[in-house]
């Protein structure tokens, strides 16, 4: 019997990166994009996961140098592998962190609170589930009104390859919009100019755009048409369920 590839997600499920992928995608590429979605390679897959995690925590402290930043991405690339795989994985890591240190000097964030990101729960948007975990949250109190307004950032990075400014745009929309969903007095209401998505290869910030309710709005739309085309994408050529 033929070993398993990949697993079958039976609900319309995708991440706010994903979505803002799929909102600037051409039709075929919004079909692969779903079907990567539905389809969980099951094969160890490479991910960024110690990267992001690491330029947070110096963002949030103040230590985010580049001279910090180097040093950084040298630990990350000689921890101790227990075989290629995780050597391969420590070398992408620390080249994510590498390239973030060669532009951070240019980040500028805004004049904020700074606190640790948070894993939302899933958001039901007509049909599909949106998962949000922002690496860092923003506050600030707004002296005009007296009032608190909250944000979020999210790294985005592929080695090489600057953020397209629309897929910024989207991604930032998005979590603007989500976050009006979530009454948290604590925090505050959501301010456009707070959430941000940072391209670790530019080093640019794309906060969200004017027309952020606008785009909400279509973003919304675009779950019901996920959820409706959920069940008719079948699995990429070769995968074995």
């Amino acid at each position: 019997m033929a070993e398993k590839t990949h697993r079958e997600v039976k609900q319309p499920e995708i991440s706010v990166r994903y979505l803002a992928d799929y909102m600037a995608a051409s039709e075929r590429k919004r079909r692969t994009i779903i079907e990567a979605c539905k389809y969980r390679r099951i094969a160890r897959v490479h991910q960024h996961k110690e990267a992001p995690v690491a330029i947070a925590h110096a963002l949030r402290h103040g230590t985010a140098t580049a001279e910090g930043l180097k040093e950084r991405a040298d630990m990350i690339r000689a921890k101790i592998a227990t075989d290629d795989f995780d050597a391969f994985t420590n070398e992408t890591n620390a080249d994510y962190v590498e390239a973030f240190s060669n532009v951070v000097a240019s980040v500028k964030l805004p004049d904020a609170e700074i606190l640790p990101g948070t894993l939302f729960p899933d958001f039901d948007i007509r049909g599909t589930k949106i998962r949000f975990a922002p690496h860092l949250m923003f506050r600030r109190l707004v002296k005009r009104t007296n009032k608190l307004h909250r944000g979020a950032l999210m790294l985005r990075y592929a080695k090489g390859k600057p953020l397209p400014a629309e897929i910024g745009g989207y991604q930032s929309a998005a979590a603007f919009g989500l976050l009006g969903i979530v009454k948290d007095e604590e925090m505050g209401v959501p301010e456009k100019g707070l959430c941000i998505t940072l391209c670790a290869v530019s080093g640019k910030p794309y906060s969200a755009p004017s027309n952020s309710v606008s785009i909400f709005a279509n973003m919304r739309a675009a779950c019901e048409a996920i959820a409706e085309r959920w069940q008719n994408i079948k699995p990429p050529k070769g995968a074995i369920l």
